[in-house]
């Protein structure tokens, strides 16, 4: 039975996979007939013996086709707004961390990740160091060092003591 439940779960990620791609191609060449008449523009009366490497007939066919030059507009807005995409989620990394975590310092992270998307990017490595960082660790060793520190006092005033008694 687990062995029919990997299988269907890989049939049905490989489904998903490919519908994801058959609507981004369906939505490129959407937008490749769309954005066609941009490529109007184009010269399309160049003298090719100009140029020492001049391509074939074919793909100078396809270079100068309406339809290329509005999919290679449409790869290059999707190709945009994908990296537009990506850098925002690196931008969040610090909330979502915190709210992963059930962090009390969300609030303090997105505000320091907003002050570094606008003022400065330091707000945004501070946020990131607050987000990442092991508070409850950091508190503990914080009283280690506390509890250590008030035991060296009170042996240093037992050892005066005993000093002082030898003394008289």
């Amino acid at each position: 039975m687990n062995v029919i439940k990997t299988i269907l779960s890989k049939l049905a990620t490989i489904f998903m996979v490919l519908i994801k791609f058959v609507s981004f191609m369906a939505l490129m060449l959407g937008g490749a007939y769309l954005l066609a008449p941009m490529g109007l523009i184009n010269s399309k009366d160049i003298d090719m013996s100009l140029f020492t490497n001049t391509p074939n007939d074919t793909m100078m066919i396809l270079f100068n086709s309406e339809y290329f030059s509005g999919y290679l507009f449409s790869v290059t807005i999707a190709l945009v707004i994908f990296v537009i995409y990506l850098l925002w989620s690196i931008h969040e990394v610090a909330v979502h961390r915190t709210e992963k975590m059930h962090s009390s310092h969300v609030q303090l992270v997105f505000a320091l990740s907003l002050c570094g998307l606008f003022i400065h990017k330091a707000w945004w490595v501070l946020a990131i160091i607050i987000a990442f960082a092991n508070w409850s660790e950091i508190g503990e060793s914080i009283s280690s060092v506390i509890r250590n520190s008030r035991n060296k006092t009170n042996d240093l005033k037992n050892t005066s003591n005993e000093i002082n008694k030898v003394e008289d």
